[in-house]
């Protein structure tokens, strides 16, 4: 029997934690493809298999809504908006990666939330609770910690990479900030199917910059399927979350977290322990996330249970 005082987890939460579980195990096998085959599988091509691993989950979403979409110009704007931005940046990162360094790249591009918060707070009016808000401040330094690397010999090609390093911040602060003003406009469903389409539109691009395996062995597509259909279901569930919670409580814990769980599956599969900045990230990380999921449920008017 329930007490009066029992809580319950909001299903916004729920997801919010499963998210970064899909993503985390995701991120930590995602080298499997590229680094432990011979011959390797691009990571360019690894994009193309992910797109196609959104299929699946499209017509699930599909279903949901009984097959009918909305074609309306706000519709598609914000379905370009919200895929292209996510896709586009995905493809991006795959060029400013060779340009430049990686231990500078990752954390600017891991610090996008602070977009998504800052766009959340002034033009949707989302607020949050005294604690909550701590959490947030404090999950940004946990992001930064957490995506920190150590510098390595890369050879960096001009300033250019630093452009699209940026570029891609704004891009994915944009794409969580999208899902959330678009809930008015087409359902969840509708979004992520958009997401879809925009995500195979750009496979040419993705094939392109890869030219150079054209008629090559496809060795490692299995795992790589495998591999990508947890980023694609991550990518679902991100969208019920986004759309269900807060976006400026949603989206730090989310990325506050995947990184996190990334770290963890890497120490237990391939031994890699994690450096002192890592390690002080999954501290603060776990502390933000605590912080806000905690406060936010204490303030639901779903959060209590009167037993009968």
């Amino acid at each position: 029997m329930l007490g009066p005082d029992t809580m319950r987890i909001p299903r916004w939460l729920v997801l919010s934690l499963l998210v970064p579980a899909l993503w985390g195990l995701w991120g930590a096998l995602t080298e499997i493809p590229e680094k432990w085959l011979n011959p390797p599988f691009p990571p360019t091509l690894g994009y193309v298999v992910w797109s196609l691993t959104m299929v699946p989950f499209s017509i699930f979403a599909l279903s949901k809504i009984n097959w009918k979409m909305n074609w309306t110009a706000k519709t598609i704007g914000y379905g370009c908006a919200v895929g292209f931005s996510g896709a586009a940046g995905q493809l991006l990162l795959f060029w400013v990666l060779e340009q430049g360094p990686a231990y500078l790249i990752f954390p600017i591009v891991c610090l996008s939330p602070v977009v998504t918060v800052a766009l959340s707070w002034t033009l949707l009016r989302e607020r949050t609770f005294p604690l909550a808000v701590a959490g947030i401040l404090i999950s940004l330094p946990a992001i930064l910690l957490l995506a920190y690397q150590e510098p390595a010999n890369t050879v960096v090609h001009g300033y250019s990479w630093l452009f699209g390093t940026i570029a891609i911040f704004f891009m994915w602060g944009l794409q969580a900030y999208f899902m959330k003003s678009s809930a008015n406009v087409m359902s969840s469903e509708e979004l992520f199917v958009y997401m879809t389409i925009t995500g195979i539109a750009l496979s040419p691009f993705a094939i392109a910059m890869n030219s150079g395996f054209m008629g090559g062995s496809l060795k490692g597509v299995e795992w790589t399927t495998a591999i990508q259909t947890l980023n694609a279901a991550g990518c679902l569930l991100f969208v019920y979350s986004v759309r269900e919670g807060k976006a400026i409580i949603v989206v730090p814990t989310v990325n506050g977290l995947f990184p996190l769980v990334t770290i963890v599956v890497s120490l237990l599969i391939y031994r890699r322990f994690p450096s002192r900045y890592n390690f002080a990230g999954m501290i603060l990380a776990v502390a933000a996330v605590l912080l806000m999921a905690l406060d936010e449920v204490r303030h639901s008017p779903e959060a209590v249970v009167t037993s009968p």
